[in-house]
C-alpha cells in the first residue's frame, strides 16, 4: 500500500441493489458490518421457507462472507461477518475472548426506578418450551447484563444494554426477570404484544473491537429505528 491509498480498515463505498434489502454499515478487506432488519434470520432455518436470511443476501454480493455471530430473528442491528475463513477465525477469537463491546437499545414495559445496574442471573435452555430460555440458579450458565436508563416515559422505559456474556435470549430473559419485559416480546412478555407493538423493540446499536488486522479500535454504530 502506498501513501496515497487509504488504510484497508477505512469505510469502503458500497451501493447494494434495492432488492437485497441490505444496509451495509462498514466494509474493508477483512470484515463487513451489516444492519440486520427485524424479522430476518441471521442464518438459514429449517426448510425452504426459512432459507432467506441475512448471510444468504450478503453472499449474493460478497460470496466470501462468513458468519461470526448472530442476532435473534426479531432483533435488528449490527452483525459482523468475516471476509474469508481467516478473518472469520480472527473475529471469532475476539468474541470468545470478550474483546468485543456490544451495546443494545430497548424499549421495555414499565418505568425502571434505578438509573443503572446489573442483572446477574444464570440462564439455561427451557427444554420443554424451546426456544425459550430460563433463569436456573443451579444448572444455569453465568450471565451478566449491564443496563442504563436513557429515557422514562409514561408506561415504558428506553434503556441502553450491555451484554457482558452472550447467552441465547440473554437480554430478553434478564429484562423479563427484572419485571420489565421488552416491548413486542411474545416469548417473554404479554401475550399478543408483538401484534400491538409491530416488532420486538430491541436493536444492536453499537459495536467496537480491535480490528483483526491492525489492532486499532474499530467502532460501528447504527441508529435505533424505534
Amino acid at each position: 500500500m502506498n501513501a496515497a491509498e487509504p488504510p484497508a480498515h477505512q469505510l469502503a463505498e458500497y451501493h447494494p441493489p434495492p432488492d437485497l434489502g441490505l444496509s451495509l454499515l462498514y466494509a474493508d478487506a477483512h470484515l463487513l458490518a451489516v444492519d440486520k432488519p427485524s424479522g430476518l434470520l441471521s442464518v438459514p432455518g429449517r426448510g425452504e421457507r426459512m432459507a432467506d436470511c441475512l448471510i444468504s443476501r450478503v453472499q449474493l454480493r460478497h460470496p466470501e462472507a462468513l458468519v461470526v455471530h448472530r442476532l435473534d430473528m426479531d432483533t435488528s442491528g449490527i452483525v459482523l461477518m468475516g471476509r474469508g475463513p481467516d478473518a472469520q477465525r480472527s473475529l471469532s477469537q475476539l468474541f470468545m475472548g470478550r474483546q468485543v463491546d456490544k451495546r443494545y437499545e430497548a424499549l421495555v414495559h414499565g418505568v425502571l426506578r434505578a438509573d443503572d445496574g446489573e442483572i446477574d442471573l444464570p440462564l439455561i435452555t427451557d427444554w420443554p418450551r424451546r426456544p425459550r430460555q430460563k433463569v436456573d440458579a443451579v444448572q444455569g450458565k453465568p450471565s451478566l447484563t449491564r443496563f442504563r436508563v436513557m429515557e422514562r416515559l409514561a408506561h415504558t422505559t428506553r434503556v441502553s444494554l450491555e451484554p457482558v456474556t452472550g447467552r441465547s435470549h440473554q437480554l430478553r430473559v434478564h429484562l423479563m426477570a427484572l419485571g420489565h419485559p421488552i416491548v413486542g416480546d411474545d416469548l417473554y412478555g404479554p401475550a399478543g404484544d408483538r401484534a400491538v407493538a409491530g416488532r420486538l423493540m430491541l436493536h444492536a446499536c453499537h459495536i467496537s473491537l480491535p480490528h483483526p488486522d491492525t489492532g486499532a479500535v474499530l467502532s460501528v454504530s447504527c441508529p435505533t429505528p424505534f
